[in-house]
């Protein structure tokens, strides 16, 4: 919303909540989620400030930091003069003496005036109405009374109506009408203008707003009820239908959240080798602690591991002699706990040594340490060199919060490296968690993208993701700290790992290293010894490596990314070359995927696809549905290997961020002539969000026929749809047209549906309609509630060619048109 108005000499901006900059005007009105404290001015240099933060921190004009006092419904008050810089909560306490004398001393000294409303409370439409009518009362109540009226040093925040979790507020700068608020001199100053705190007048005008600022939010109520009409036609001819790439959605999977390290990856024990602390010994062993207190048992890291690349290893020395019931020992919690199930069985391998035989209890528990999951008892012999102790525990309980505890109650040393605990049911046995690769291949993905964007170059050269320390036996692959993230990982999830499982690869140098392209042959050889390992015939050099590992036969590696965000570095387009030289000489089928952004400009240099990222907010992601229809047809394909929505709008995985991607790719899909391959980022976060049920709804797509849409409603600038025509390979009677509709905005939308060109009947009796929403635009699935948002699925009892549905506010829906079989075993 963007609508101005002027009156006695103001401006005033009713400003749909959209980020910075603010527009700096007399009066402001903001739509504003009311979780977070109201948005003001200060009043010398227009800068913004949110409760005790100074968020606009410009402050050039008048040099000054200004904070709020009483958890933000205070004055601005100057605390500090000279350069301007952030005040938050810290400084705020140590001067709130100052802040107090401050605020008695200097009120603000400019009439501003802010009226807050939440942005859930409805789309640009429903707040139109509403606003105009509350700015109308308050330009009427500041041309009578705001040249003569004192600052207040308590705005007042007033409720005026609940509508859908929403609610109306006025924050008052200049609200004179509270005497309670107001000191002696104040007052005074009040009478002299011949104004008390029983005068009639100034109530008179504040009943007057509050009265027609109820009268908005009436509308601002019955225009949420309001059900908007829309008309969409799909020719389904097939003169106008066109193949979508078989490749258009897969996915990209890279080790952020966590999602390889206590994600995909089953490896239950964080920080197995002892490595993430760093070689220089002693080092920080977390998340691993004692069981125990510092006079029963000692345990510090040192570089005694028989493993040359993993060189650090955990000394245990048990001082007590008569040590308490369970023994003492240390424990490792896993990622945020472990997810131990009842009868399941968990296999743990470690390295142990001690120079004495010594017997040891390895037990799962609760993150107390009170319930006993499973345990088992080791005997380590005593002598000089490093053991591999496996064992068995079979759960007889289940805890999501569980922990490995190790313990004994013999005094003496033991030293541990390399303590892994796995669950025994992985995915056919490669290490990766079962639910989720089940999860993964619900989305029936066309490819993978490995192993990451940052990931694999690192925000430094030396944090790079190496692909030869990644492969070979779990426990010598020294692992590496992932400096773009800030995490450890063990890289048990290696190259070799992922090859199991996708067809392509990405390779990369660093995010702020730049390697001359003088110097760039290394790492060109490291590409093609990478390809060499997963394309190799069982004869090559690194071929045999990977047959030695198992897999004689080579992996299906069809692309190649060179760089990630590269493109305009200085030496990216030198270096760019001579991959792509070296690369399509030895491998020439290989797809060359290029840095730099096509979609606008044409590419300097060759390349069989470009590079797409997109990182945006729920509504510039949805208009950017159209982003490619104006992309030349010729030259590369995209590749549009990340997109999502984030910050404030993606939440955890919001309603709003989820229909926002859908509307995206029902324009991917729509541009798929040249859109080649899309991928979702990032692929796991620990948490279960409605963006996979999104994506599942978008699965047939890959290899579908594409059929035009086009709607007709004064309310479409909130609608995108899809359409597609799709045959299940396993089953030839099975054949379905999903109309697949996403609505923005707030209102509920009566469609209709009209298709035409379709080469067989619909039968009502096998359509379905799938809906994706919820009760608030903002809400998402947890942990302890992972199914809030969701899809339903219901019978589409009226499906026809021509059909009314009624599309729910911020809401997804796929209606699927059954095509009747009679029909297909007539045409095969």
């Amino acid at each position: 919303m963007n609508d101005k108005l002027t009156n006695c000499g103001h401006q005033i901006t009713i400003m749909e909540y959209a980020g910075f900059p603010f527009p700096t005007v007399a009066l402001k009105v903001y739509t504003s989620d009311l979780t977070s404290l109201f948005l003001w001015t200060c009043p010398r240099c227009k800068g913004y400030t949110k409760g005790f933060e100074v968020i606009y921190r410009d402050h050039s004009t008048c040099g000054e930091a200004w904070v709020t006092c009483s958890a933000g419904d205070g004055p601005h008050v100057p605390v500090r003069r000279g350069p301007a810089r952030a005040v938050g909560r810290t400084a705020t306490a140590e001067r709130s003496g100052a802040l107090r004398q401050a605020t008695a001393a200097v009120p603000c000294r400019a009439a501003t005036w802010a009226l807050a409303v939440p942005s859930r409370a409805g789309s640009s439409s429903c707040l139109r109405k509403p606003l105009l009518t509350a700015f109308s009362a308050l330009l009427y109540l500041h041309k009578r009374e705001g040249a003569r009226l004192p600052a207040s040093p308590h705005p007042i925040p007033m409720p005026c109506t609940r509508r859908r979790g929403a609610r109306v507020f006025l924050r008052m700068v200049d609200a004179c009408m509270h005497g309670r608020h107001a000191g002696p001199t104040r007052i005074d100053k009040w009478k002299r203008m011949g104004i008390t705190s029983n005068d009639a007048a100034p109530r008179a005008v504040l009943l007057r707003f509050l009265f027609l600022l109820c009268i908005g939010c009436k509308c601002l109520a019955s225009e949420v009820e309001a059900t908007q009409t829309a008309t969409l036609a799909v020719d389904a001819s097939p003169q106008l239908a066109r193949k979508i790439p078989d490749t258009l959605f897969g996915i990209f999977f890279e080790e952020i959240n966590h999602a390889g390290a206590g994600g995909i990856w089953a490896e239950l024990v964080s920080n197995r080798g002892f490595e993430a602390g760093g070689l220089h010994t002693p080092s920080n062993i977390d998340p691993w602690s004692i069981i125990g207190d510092d006079s029963s048992v000692f345990v510090e890291t040192d570089r005694t591991s028989c493993f040359s690349r993993n060189i650090v290893a955990l000394r245990m020395e048990v001082l007590c002699d008569n040590c308490p019931t369970g023994g003492v020992g240390v424990y490792n919690p896993g990622f945020w706990g472990m997810n131990i199930e009842e009868g399941k069985v968990y296999n743990l391998v470690m390295f142990v040594k001690s120079p004495e035989t010594t017997d040891l209890t390895v037990s799962l528990t609760s993150s107390n340490g009170l319930q006993n999951l499973a345990s088992a008892t080791v005997t380590v012999s005593g002598e000089s060199n490093w053991i591999k102790v496996e064992q068995k525990l079979v759960a007889k309980g289940t805890n999501r919060t569980s922990r490995l505890q190790i313990t004994t109650n013999k005094k003496g040393v033991v030293w541990f490296d390399q303590v892994s605990l796995m669950p025994e049911d992985t995915y056919k046995g490669h290490g990766f968690r079962t639910e989720l690769i089940s999860m993964i291949l619900d989305l029936k993905p066309r490819f993978l993208r490995f192993p990451g964007g940052c990931f694999v170059e690192g925000g430094w050269l030396r944090n790079a993701f190496r692909w030869r320390e990644s492969i070979g036996p779990w426990e010598e692959r020294p692992g590496h700290f992932g400096d773009v993230w800030h995490y450890w990982t063990d890289d048990g999830l290696g190259y070799y790992e992922f090859l199991q499982k996708v067809p392509s690869c990405n390779s990369g140098v660093s995010h702020n290293d730049e390697v001359d392209t003088v110097a760039i042959a290394p790492f060109v050889k490291d590409v093609l010894d990478s390809i060499e390992f997963a394309r190799g015939s069982a004869n090559s050099t690194w071929g045999s490596v990977r047959a030695a590992m198992g897999h004689p036969e080579p992996f299906p590696v069809k692309y190649v990314a060179i760089g990630n965000e590269d493109c305009g570095k200085k030496f990216y387009r030198g270096n760019y070359l001579k991959f792509y030289n070296a690369i399509r000489q030895a491998y020439p089928d290989i797809q060359m995927i290029s840095n730099c952004d096509g979609s606008s400009t044409p590419l300097d240099h060759p390349a069989d696809l470009y590079d797409f990222h997109v990182y945006n907010d729920s509504k510039t992601l949805f208009n950017m549905k159209s982003t490619f229809d104006r992309t030349s047809r010729s030259g590369p394909k995209a590749f549009v290997s990340e997109y999502a929505v984030w910050r404030g709008d993606a939440g955890r995985g919001s309603l709003l961020a989820s229909l926002a991607e859908a509307a995206f790719l029902t324009g991917l899909e729509k541009n798929s002539d040249i859109v080649s391959m899309a991928s979702y980022a990032p692929l796991f976060v620990n948490d279960n969000d409605q963006t996979y049920w999104m994506q599942t709804l978008f699965r047939e797509s890959s290899g579908a026929m594409f059929h035009p849409t086009t709607i007709s409603s004064s309310y479409s600038g909130s609608l995108a749809a899809s359409a597609i025509t799709w045959q299940d390979s396993e089953n030839s009677f099975l054949r379905k047209t999903p109309v697949q509709v996403i609505n923005f905005g707030s209102d509920a939308v009566t469609l209709t549906i009209s298709t035409s060109g379709l080469q067989a009947s619909i039968n009502a009796l096998g359509s379905t309609a799938t809906v994706l929403t919820s009760a608030d635009v903002m809400d998402e699935n947890s942990f302890s509630n992972p199914t809030k948002v969701v899809p339903v699925k219901s019978d589409l009892s009226n499906a026809a060619e021509q059909m009314q549905v009624t599309l729910a506010p911020r809401s997804f829906s796929s209606f699927d048109l059954a095509l009747a079989q009679s029909k297909l075993v007539a045409e095969m």
